[in-house]
């Protein structure tokens, strides 16, 4: 087996077309699982990623050559930090790259004095909620939603993905 060498760093807006090829290769696990209506699009907007790069948002794990091979977009709402996207290759996965991402934005919202991080994800594909609850994220009730987390879902369900399938998640800092 190859041994591989992993950076992390920002992603520099130029990579964009990148971290596009790595969310469709990375969601094409997705397949098959009949959570989501795949004649929509829930790709992530290229344009919002443009911005949030230029914002130092989004972070890459890289290969020794510096290749972004895994991904994480980050905004601030409702004061908390928020996993916008999270993904790595298949082929660079279970080597600690996505909980590597997601503690490099757990970091940074800590330096934006955000008491925690929230996201949203497939409540028991094993790589989405499992993965989540094991590094720190519970699930919340309806009640402990923040002001837009209603309007993610919404958006969710018209991009095609199943709301009975999706969780919102919260890890406090």
């Amino acid at each position: 087996m190859i041994q591989h060498e992993y950076h992390l760093r920002l992603a520099r807006p130029d990579e964009v077309g990148r971290l596009r090829e790595i969310e469709d290769e990375a969601g094409e696990r997705f397949n098959g699982l009949d959570i989501f209506d795949p004649s929509l699009s829930s790709s992530f907007s290229l344009d919002e990623m443009y911005r949030l790069a230029k914002l130092s948002q989004v972070w890459v794990a890289c290969d020794s050559n510096d290749k972004p091979v895994g991904m994480i977009v980050a905004s601030i709402r409702c004061g908390n930090g928020y996993i916008e996207e999270l993904d790595v290759l298949p082929e660079h996965g279970r080597r600690g790259l996505g909980v590597r991402l997601l503690n490099r934005v757990c970091e940074w919202a800590l330096e934006n004095c955000c008491p925690a991080v929230d996201l949203s994800t497939f409540r028991d594909v094993p790589w989405n909620g499992p993965f989540y609850r094991k590094n720190g994220f519970r699930d919340l009730a309806m009640e402990e939603w923040t002001a837009d987390m209603a309007l993610i879902r919404e958006i969710e369900t018209k991009q095609g993905l199943l709301a009975e399938a999706r969780v919102l998640m919260r890890r406090s800092l």
